[in-house]
């Protein structure tokens, strides 16, 4: 329990509850507990043991209630600044207020604050993107620090889908329309998921809608745009000045500035391998909400065995530890992984399947294994 006591208080409000309960002398008490007499029959003539307020009775202030009262209600209903009341009070009510006597005016009556008397404004609802099927990839361009190994910066491509939030990047001398190009054919190479659509800005490297600073329409002839008909994927654009539309990426470009920020870098290439073991990080170990708690591998994986006709090919979770799966079938275990050769005398049973819970090998565990023999035991190694 806290107990507020006045900083020159010698007492306690149980030495003050056993004082008014004695029946001994002032003069006794007074001794034992290092107080004056008066405050010992100040005590014994209370009811209650704690300090009282210290604010005068009568304050002595400028204003009269009256004009108090329209001090404050000014305040309230035109929101005034402390300044501007202060000049409307010494002009029409008191010449002789003075602004710290207005200020503690306005606190005794809970007017002190003026941004809590303005009306709460309603905060924009967050709009979610719109649910796609996998193939809505968002692409967007990062500058990157100049290494001291380094002549010239360069620049991290970035794109990363919708639906899964799989992510893919590239780090470029230049953001010209050729480095564009080169990007996203290594995306379409790297991402098992079918393009079907991609969400650029409008920057140089990516479109020629802006010419001049007066908006047209995509001609179509962009290096970019053709390359993109090519592949079959329609190019969308996001409206000029509105970063938002693209926010997506933008949150994960806002990852890697924390990666910059709270990383040292000895040369250009510590900073590429870095960023890119974040991107296999992100992409294989860090689960998603917006995925239910999933990694963007796994919910790919989920939709793929969903609506396979999405992909064009089958996605595979292969960066992080071995894993092995085990059938026990009277005593006999089947090691279920790509040994081949290696587990002689065994009968693999069918191939192991990502979506099928699994049972890791542990390293104290490998004595298990003894009876299959040398080469199994090494193989697990």
């Amino acid at each position: 329990m806290m107990i507020a006591l006045h900083k020159n208080a010698r007492t306690t409000p149980a030495i003050r509850a056993e004082i008014a309960a004695s029946q001994e002398s002032a003069r006794v008490l007074a001794q034992r507990y290092g107080v004056t007499e008066a405050t010992i029959y100040k005590w014994k003539k209370r009811d209650t043991f704690v300090d009282r307020s210290h604010t005068a009775h009568r304050l002595q202030t400028t204003l009269t209630p009256a004009q108090e009262a329209v001090v404050v209600h000014l305040r309230r209903s035109l929101l005034l600044p402390l300044d501007d009341l202060l000049a409307v009070t010494r002009e029409f009510l008191c010449p002789k207020a003075s602004r710290s006597g207005l200020d503690r005016c306005l606190r005794r009556h809970g007017a002190g604050n003026l941004r809590q008397l303005m009306p709460a404004s309603p905060k924009p609802q967050h709009k979610a993107f719109k649910a796609y099927e996998p193939g809505y990839v968002h692409i967007d361009v990062k500058y990157l620090p100049q290494m001291q190994d380094e002549t010239r910066r360069r620049y991290l491509f970035v794109a990363i889908d919708r639906a899964t939030r799989w992510v893919f990047v590239a780090i470029k001398k230049d953001k010209t329309a050729a480095s564009a190009r080169s990007f996203l054919k290594a995306l379409s190479k790297a991402c098992p998921i079918k393009i079907s659509k991609v969400l650029t800005d409008n920057g140089k490297e990516f479109t020629d809608r802006l010419f001049a600073s007066r908006e047209r329409q995509p001609t179509g002839e962009h290096e970019f745009d053709r390359l993109c008909q090519e592949l079959g994927i329609e190019h969308r654009l996001t409206k000029p000045r509105t970063p938002k539309t693209n926010g997506m990426v933008e949150r994960f470009n806002g990852r890697i500035a924390d990666v910059l920020k709270t990383h040292h870098f000895h040369s250009g290439e510590d900073l590429e391998q870095t960023l890119l073991r974040y991107v296999q990080l992100y992409n294989h170990h860090l689960p998603q909400s917006a995925l239910q708690s999933k990694t963007p591998m796994q919910a790919m994986s989920g939709w793929y065995d969903s609506h396979p006709h999405l992909f064009h090919r089958r996605p595979y979770d292969r960066p992080g530890l071995d894993t092995y799966d085990f059938e026990f079938d009277a005593g006999r275990v089947f090691l279920v992984e790509l040994f081949g050769q290696e587990l002689r005398g065994l009968e693999l049973v069918r191939p192991y399947r990502r979506h099928e819970p699994r049972k890791r090998v542990q390293p104290g565990n490998l004595d298990r294994l003894s009876f299959l023999g040398k080469s199994a035991a090494g193989a697990c190694q």
